[in-house]
């Protein structure tokens, strides 16, 4: 189905940061498949987790038990903080539906609302969508599903204000990704907490694409010095491999019971083994500070490049400001034809999210390329 635009380019193998087309030409990757491909394209250990499970167990369903999908909820609870649980599906808005019927369950009947930001985005479908604070995307689709509001971005007085007793959960991200990579900052994270402790009200953080490593932390939230009740994720997780995860205090993980909730795909060994392939290469490479290190380097290039007006992000999710408004995309494009994978995230911003891997080289070979589409 007509979804996305024809595409401009057909890819057919990678490796590393780099992706090569039908034609035979290379291409550095600064998308990393909107952020999946953490680790770059066709990691070995990835590749061989993979291979191995193949030929040993595929899918039981969540009737019985596997093995390798308890010691992923472990680490991925050691990660966060402890002292949770884990929910295992297969994409980030998944993991956020989950995130929205857990806050349901949890707040009891009269609590159901769910208050996130404008410029966020939390998924495709309709719960999810209604979540999303861009109301452009919501008009093709209403009616959607009731109880989603939505307050400015970064302002802890409209959200104290919408904070009803019917509200549930407040829904954000560490940083708005697919809104144009802003972030948020500690004091209102530290506000946001705040409001929802003295309201009894559950503070998810959605990090489905600033999760495990990106922003130079392990989880986005985790410069801000609070602990959410819930963190959702995906992306990263599986390397390419789709699966979602949503965590949640064990006190509030408590409210779903056999029935509540389910998932034929979620946490089967194949995608769970894939995890946890990726996770411990994450800890071996320790790639959050490989990311704050290269964030830097590509932030500092960036911002010095003629025809960028500024670089906002958290590590290796950066975005671009051109100094020239609507002319994101036609860069983007000119971009791709030099063998740069970027994307315009806004009409006047780039967004960048190479792998946590990415080299030196490769970070000053693609700001070179970019440079190139600049000029053009």
């Amino acid at each position: 189905m007509a979804t996305y635009a024809p595409p401009a380019v057909t890819f057919v193998r990678g490796q590393g940061s780099w992706l090569e087309d039908e034609a035979g030409a290379r291409y550095l990757d600064f998308v990393s498949g909107l952020g999946v491909t953490s680790l770059g394209h066709a990691h070995p250990a990835v590749a061989a987790a993979l291979a191995a499970q193949a030929t040993t167990l595929l899918h039981v369903s969540n009737l019985y038990g596997t093995t390798v999908g308890p010691e992923v909820a472990a680490t991925l609870d050691r990660l966060i903080g402890g002292g949770g649980r884990t929910f295992f599906c297969n994409s980030g808005a998944e993991a956020n539906e989950a995130a929205v019927k857990l806050a349901r369950k949890y707040g009891g009947p009269g609590r159901f609302a769910v208050v996130s930001a404008y410029g966020s985005f939390h998924g495709r479908t309709l719960a999810t969508l209604h979540a999303t604070g861009q109301p452009h995307k919501h008009e093709p689709f209403q009616p959607l599903p009731e109880g989603f509001r939505h307050v400015a971005w970064r302002d802890a007085g409209a959200l104290a204000a919408a904070l009803a007793p019917e509200v549930a959960a407040v829904l954000l991200e560490p940083v708005q990704g697919e809104g144009g990579v802003n972030p948020a900052d500690a004091r209102y994270f530290a506000a946001v907490r705040r409001l929802c402790d003295e309201r009894d009200i559950l503070f998810v953080v959605d990090e489905v694409q600033t999760g495990l490593g990106r922003t130079g932390r392990w989880f986005g939230f985790q410069h801000f010095g609070v602990q959410p009740d819930v963190v959702t994720m995906a992306k990263a997780l599986g390397n390419g491999v789709p699966i979602g995860a949503c965590w949640a205090r064990a006190e509030v993980a408590d409210a779903f019971v056999p029935g509540d909730h389910a998932t034929t795909f979620g946490g089967q060994p194949l995608a769970a083994s894939a995890a946890r392939a990726v996770l411990a290469v994450m800890e071996a490479e320790d790639v959050p500070a490989r990311a704050a290190r290269a964030g830097a380097r590509l932030a500092g290039a960036l911002a010095a490049l003629p025809g960028v007006a500024a670089v906002r992000g958290l590590g290796l999710l950066l975005a671009a400001e051109l100094d020239r408004p609507g002319t994101a995309g036609a860069v983007a494009a000119r971009a791709l034809a030099a063998g740069l994978v970027v994307n315009a995230v806004t009409p006047s911003a780039l967004r960048f999210a190479p792998s946590l891997l990415v080299t030196d080289a490769e970070i000053d070979e693609g700001v070179a390329r970019l440079a190139g589409a600049l000029a053009a």
